[in-house]
């Protein structure tokens, strides 16, 4: 198995060699088997053992032999002990997914933190089966049938190609010794219940499942990259990119028949689950939204606007202090004294310093507010009237500040300046403000 595995390396994930390798090593058949085939291969390597304290003095017993198998061997090795229980109860998780979230993002830090190049952990074909069996009865689309990759990101899984039956044999002739997990033998967990009775009857069926199994894997991979290559070609004619949103044409989505699946394959990244809605929304009115925790998709007539939803700008008001000469937050600006006026624009104004009264605030506009715009000799003007007149879309109103001095619109930020603030001949102190 040895060279069997060093020939894998070379073909599969050859980026292997000369790295210094982190491996997950529990205690049990399948990590300690690859912790003895990179040793066997002489790969720069150290180990990293989770202590979880879900099994009393049982998970104390791993840690002790882990331990102690590194020191008799020089192999320099990291042991943490989390209270995933705790961890579990605090965020409302199953007690699998914290275990999960605490390794991994411990797994991170080490790998940064010493300098290490990959993490490399023991799954195996029959974890590759359960797997796609689990996402098969829970119901996914193609992704979920694609099984575990070989590499996500620096987390490598080198025994992928292995059965447990080979990985077993192999540690049997080569007296490698291992812990057994007692929660392996239960059925509580969904993962053991289709490992103990599901999978045997499907090796019954087919003595060679593992082997059709594996061709099935490989053809369902090959057809995802072909889905996956469909939808940048796609994307690139319905979907534009305008500063940080992504605009999608609505005409052009609607002549695609399966114009859903296409637009899971492009918002799946951003965090959206309600995919029913967003469907919906394709033929909805302008003004509804879907939202993710970071994300917001807008539908704003024969456009769905994607944008992130940005925290700094969820606050409501931001203040601006006398002699204060610039602004970064929530728009860049800058402020100064001179001596006369140029032409002004929609990103520069000139007001009377003198009518100011400090700290001017930032904020976001509301329904109903009022101001007097610039060249309209004293009339007032709903700003909601003024962006509908400027034609600007749903977004764009959104994005739009105000700037006031004592609850007085000085200037709808990028648009128009309020009258009541403009220079004359006669004005001591000017006050240039620009958009940058």
């Amino acid at each position: 198995m040895k060279n069997t595995l060093q020939n894998h390396i070379e073909k599969e994930i050859p980026f292997l060699k000369q790295k210094k390798l982190l491996l997950a090593v529990s205690g049990g058949l399948d990590s300690m088997v690859l912790l003895h085939l990179f040793q066997e291969l002489k790969y720069d390597i150290a180990i990293a053992h989770c202590n979880f304290q879900l099994r009393g003095i049982e998970s104390f017993g791993d840690q002790k032999f882990i331990q102690e198998y590194a020191d008799s061997k020089g192999i320099p090795i990291y042991v943490t002990q989390f209270d995933t229980e705790a961890f579990a109860n605090d965020y409302k998780l199953s007690t699998q997914v914290a275990a999960r979230e605490l390794r991994y993002n411990w797994f991170y830090e080490l790998l940064e933190n010493e300098n290490f190049d990959y993490l490399l952990t023991a799954h195996h074909a029959d974890d590759n089966l359960e797997t796609f069996l689990i996402n098969f009865t829970r119901g996914t689309g193609l992704e979920g049938l694609t099984g575990i990759p070989v590499q996500n990101d620096k987390v490598i899984r080198p025994l992928l190609f292995l059965t447990r039956s080979e990985i077993e044999k192999y540690a049997m002739d080569n007296g490698i010794q291992w812990r057994e997990d007692s929660s392996n033998a239960s059925d509580k967990y969904v993962r053991n219940k289709i490992r103990h009775h599901l999978i045997p009857i499907l090796k019954e069926l087919n003595p060679n499942f593992m082997t059709a199994f594996s061709k099935t894997e490989r053809y369902l991979q090959e057809s995802f990259s072909m889905v996956e290559d469909a939808a940048i070609m796609v994307y690139q004619q319905v979907a534009h990119e305008v500063d940080d949103q992504i605009h999608f044409n609505l005409n052009k989505l609607l002549q695609l028949p399966n114009y859903q699946s296409y637009l899971y394959q492009w918002l799946k990244e951003f965090g959206f689950t309600a995919w029913d809605d967003i469907y919906d929304l394709v033929n909805s009115q302008s003004g509804k939204q879907v939202f993710a925790t970071d994300y917001r998709l807008l539908k704003d007539r024969d456009l769905l606007i994607l944008y992130s939803i940005n925290e700094e700008e969820s606050a409501t008001e931001f203040y601006i202090e006398e002699n204060q000469t610039e602004v970064n937050i929530p728009l860049k600006l800058s402020l100064s004294k001179v001596s006369d006026i140029s032409v002004g624009s929609n990103r520069t104004i000139f007001v009377d310093a003198d009518l100011l009264v400090y700290p001017l605030v930032f904020r976001k506009w509301k329904s109903g507010d009022i101001f007097m715009p610039f060249g309209m000799n004293g009339k007032s003007k709903k700003v909601s009237k003024l962006f509908k007149d400027e034609k600007l879309s749903l977004l764009e109103k959104e994005n739009i500040w105000l700037l006031c001095s004592n609850d007085q619109i000085v200037w709808v930020v990028g648009i128009r300046a309020d009258n009541r603030f403009k220079t004359f001949d006669a004005t001591k102190n000017i006050l240039k403000i620009e958009l940058l």
